[in-house]
């Protein structure tokens, strides 16, 4: 049978040696989480989570665990990464204590218990991940981690279809297990009950471990779960002959012998026939409870904390030991206290390498701020150096604060000691701007941004087509010239999508590149990124812009921070693809650009007027290691382009607005669908004699790196922008932009003007979109309005 919904083992199929050195992980494990709550509460540090309780079904997992394979998780795990010799004690607390230089999972970006190992070189070029054991980079979302281990493992079932792929770096056969950990009252979170169910779907090797200690903090599992069991709720997805479900083993987190046999058979079949599992870990214990952050004695009662006591994993890990033979009472605490002395010197080499640099910082301070304190004779002065010497345990920060108010205190004064403070903080500062605003786009060779600008190409009797239809050759050479390429998402596959740009292609290229998904945003945005993070180029379909919001927290929280929380040790290249802004109705005419500049920094974002230009943004982002997000004009599939020569080649720049009307009266600022408004504005504009110069911003993140915008408000002096989103919205980020960032206000003769839609959503029919979005009227009207009130006599 290949499903199983218990675990029993009762012969030890493994070598005593091997278990005793699993004794000695728990144990260190364990040692490392106590460490880390005293850590936490003596001030050293600032949040801590830990494996306490959890150890054991870890290192039954690593044994299952092959090089090649790939773990996603939340935060914990730390066991599993002692067990493969991923990572030290000495690691853990330099994460532990935001060690940017010595973190090497984060580079002090992450809060401990947040692993990641390197998928990329400094680079950015690929590392085998076929000659290691892979941990994505972890997340706090809670279920956040089920979309990019579905990824992960259809990317196994791509290179298993795809043989003809090159993946040596990446892929042995589609062999390659993905490791998925969830706590239990997160299985309430809709995410994964669309992972698990995608999983049964597509038969992806997709090994998900429940860790089930009965609650979600404070919450008990008969208010999280129905049937009070993740395993008895899920049955009826369990497989069957026949059938495309999902093996389910349930196993008691104490039991090392049924953890060891779970997870050899679980990962079996994964490996050998794509089959997904889901592996129960019961009766697991919180001995500290869920975090530093509360005591877990306020919730549970008397009784339940002596169980947990009896139950503790480790407790019963070494009862067994005993019982079985396997080492004296004497040899186990014998390892229990080379743990014990290895953690404790780990922990003091660690905070050893963190502090000594501040502490030396601190000490040569001190004279500065005294001296200065004296020359300045002010009791703000005073008030300050002594809040310096009142300092604990300092971090870098707390230093730097004092500085700055000392440098504010003392600006009359012109002392060598002054000048020491000033210059230590320039280097500081120079220090932090790398260690904390780096890499939150990729800054290698192949970046979106150095993509080299390739124009269109036109013959004289290039041929008018659809915007479709430009967009259906486009995929289609695109298909032909990079095998590793994929396109899905709900019809994408056999009707070519529901705008035709894929129309005939799974026919001409194959199902398994291009593909139908079914309706699960949080999947295929997990497929788009699992699938970047292993060598793939997925281009990922939303079908309509509104339905983003439901795909929006693997993009925000996930894809758009990887290369940042990872300090660009890993990247996921993925290309989202969705169609928006007018149409008709509630639900298929959203604009809501705001929304994704607020919560996308990190993925190019991207809004083309019209299907040539997103087929050279297609280009750029295939020739870089940036994710981005193309947002097609939903009411331009059907409207005559010119089909270019080179279609497959040319590229179109990042970061660069196009003028496409050249005016001397009035900047107008826009974007996408909004385009075709405003020039048909425009022309009724010009017959008033008012000249405007249209500028298309084309890409939002990042916008206009060269400044062309303020360059025409110098010519201009007056600046409106026209979009879609809701007062405030969109036009407020381009409006900061522009005279913030690029110091626009300077060349403003009138007031700038935002043309947007109304605060609600447009309703049904040509009459609701007319008064609910901005049309050519309106901007005629603003525009008249400015210039009526600047030149008066001109315009009257």
């Amino acid at each position: 049978m290949l499903k199983k919904t218990t675990v029993q083992q009762d012969v030890l199929p493994i070598a005593p040696e091997e278990a005793l050195q699993d004794y000695y992980i728990c144990c260190l494990s364990r040692e490392v989480s106590l460490t880390i709550r005293r850590e936490v509460l003596t001030g050293k540090a600032k949040f801590g989570v830990s494996d306490d309780g959890k150890e054991l079904f870890q290192v039954a997992m690593a044994k299952a665990f092959r090089k090649g394979d790939f773990r996603s998780d939340y935060y914990r795990g730390h066991t599993l990464l002692l067990a493969l010799e991923l990572a030290t004690p000495e690691d853990l607390f330099a994460q532990l204590y935001a060690d940017a230089d010595n973190d090497p999972f984060s580079g002090g970006r992450q809060m401990n218990n947040h692993h990641a190992t390197p998928l990329i070189t400094p680079e950015g070029d690929w590392l085998n991940h076929r000659e290691r054991y892979n941990l994505s980079s972890d997340i706090s979302t809670t279920a956040g981690q089920m979309a990019r281990g579905i990824g992960l493992a259809m990317a196994s079932k791509k290179y298993r279809d795809r043989p003809d792929l090159k993946a040596e770096n990446f892929s042995d056969n589609g062999q390659e297990v993905v490791f998925c950990c969830i706590g239990d009252a997160s299985t309430s979170e809709g995410a994964f009950w669309e992972t698990m169910n995608a999983a049964g779907v597509h038969q992806l090797p997709l090994v998900t471990t429940v860790a089930d200690d009965g609650y979600g903090i404070s919450v008990p599992r008969e208010v999280q779960t129905t049937k009070d069991s993740i395993s008895e709720a899920m049955a009826g997805m369990e497989a069957s002959s026949g059938t495309n479900g999902i093996g389910i083993y349930k196993v008691k987190g104490w039991d090392y012998p049924a953890l060891c046999e779970a997870y050899e058979q679980s990962a079996a079949q994964a490996r050998l026939n794509h089959r997904p599992a889901l592996v129960h870990v019961e009766e697991l214990t919180q001995p500290q409870g869920h975090s530093t952050s509360g005591s877990h004695e306020r919730y549970k009662s008397k009784a339940r904390l002596k169980w947990e006591a009896e139950h503790d994993c480790n407790r019963k890990f070494k009862r067994w030991l005993l019982e079985e033979g396997i080492a004296s009472e004497q040899e186990l605490e014998d390892l229990e206290q080379k743990a014990q002395k290895a953690v404790k010197q780990a922990r003091s080499r660690a905070w050893k390498r963190y502090n000594e640099p501040i502490q030396q910082v601190w000490k040569t301070l001190k004279a500065d701020f005294a001296q200065l304190a004296t020359d300045a004779g002010t009791d703000r002065a005073r008030r300050i150096e002594d809040a310096l010497k009142a300092l604990i345990n300092p971090v870098r920060a707390d230093i730097v604060k004092l500085i700055r108010q000392m440098l504010f205190a003392t600006r009359q004064l012109d002392t060598p000691e002054r000048q020491r403070l000033q210059a230590f903080l320039e280097e500081v500062n120079q220090t932090m701007e790398q260690r904390y605003h780096t890499h939150l786009y990729s800054q290698t060779d192949r970046a979106a941004l150095q993509v080299p600008v390739n124009p269109a190409v036109y013959s004289d009797d290039a041929p008018l087509l659809n915007g479709y239809e430009i967009l259906n050759q486009f995929f289609d050479q695109a298909m032909n010239s990079r095998p590793e390429l994929f396109a899905f998402g709900e019809d994408v596959g056999k009707i070519g999508d529901v705008n035709q740009g894929f129309a005939g292609l799974q026919e001409k290229h194959g199902a398994e590149r291009i593909f139908d998904t079914g309706i699960r945003e949080w999947t295929i945005m997990g497929y788009a990124l699992g699938m970047a993070m292993r060598g793939l180029r997925p281009i990922a379909e939303i079908q309509y812009l509104d339905y983003l919001i439901y795909g929006l927290s693997p993009l925000s929280d996930d894809l758009a921070t990887l290369r940042y929380r990872s300090n660009s040790i890993q990247a996921a290249p993925a290309i989202i693809r969705t169609r928006g802004h007018r149409l008709e109705g509630i639900w298929h005419s959203g604009s809501p650009i705001s929304v994704l500049l607020g919560a996308l920094r990190g993925i190019h974002l991207l809004v083309p007027r019209n299907m040539v230009q997103a087929a050279g943004f297609y280009n750029t982002l295939l020739q870089s290691d940036d994710p981005g997000l193309i947002i097609e004009c939903l009411n331009g599939y059907r409207l005559k382009e010119r089909l270019p020569d080179n279609l497959n080649t040319f590229t179109v720049p990042i970061g660069v607005p196009e003028i496409l009307r050249e005016g001397e009266d009035v900047t107008l600022l826009t974007y996408g669908s909004c385009v075709r408004v405003a020039e048909a504005a425009c022309d009724q504009l010009e017959e008033e004699g008012i000249s405007v110069e249209l500028i298309d911003a084309q890409s939002l993140l990042p916008f206009d790196l060269e400044h062309l915008t303020v360059g025409s408000l110098q010519k201009t002096n007056r600046l409106v922008v026209l979009d879609e989103d809701v007062p405030g919205g969109a036009s407020a980020y381009l409006l900061q932009q522009v005279l913030e960032k690029q110091g626009g206000y300077r060349w403003l003769d009138s007031k700038p003007v935002t043309i947007t839609a109304t605060d609600h959503r447009p309703p049904y029919g040509t009459d609701g979109d007319y008064y609910s979005k901005p049309n050519p009227e309106d901007v005629f009207e603003r525009i008249l309005e400015m210039m009526q009130e600047a030149e008066p006599g001109r315009f009257a």
